[in-house]
């Protein structure tokens, strides 16, 4: 699977699940970056709401956020990040039909 339809497919699983941690005023702190990298090793899949009274861009947090928690970027709409854990990632990249 190439990495494409590994992203496509993380995506359709993505529309299923609601939003479980939000970036909001206080903005990137290490405790939710924790609170991110428990649910990954839980869920291996989550969705992150920034909100708008937040100080920095979507996609500007989900860098961030996936370089304190080593995880992967599968997605960034309007203001809903997606991310998956590496193992995930890896796994799905690599797997052949």
């Amino acid at each position: 699977m190439t990495e494409k339809e590994a992203r496509k497919e993380l995506m359709r699983r993505a529309v299923e699940i609601d939003p479980t941690v939000h970036v909001g005023k206080d903005g990137l702190k290490d405790s939710l970056y924790e609170e991110i990298d428990t649910q990954l090793k839980k869920n291996r899949l989550i969705k992150i709401k920034v909100l708008s009274n937040t100080d920095s861009t979507s996609g500007e947090a989900a860098e961030t956020i996936a370089a304190a928690t080593d995880s992967v970027v599968v997605d960034v709409r309007g203001s809903v990040i997606i991310l998956t854990d590496r193992r995930t990632w890896t796994s799905l990249s690599q797997k052949k039909f």
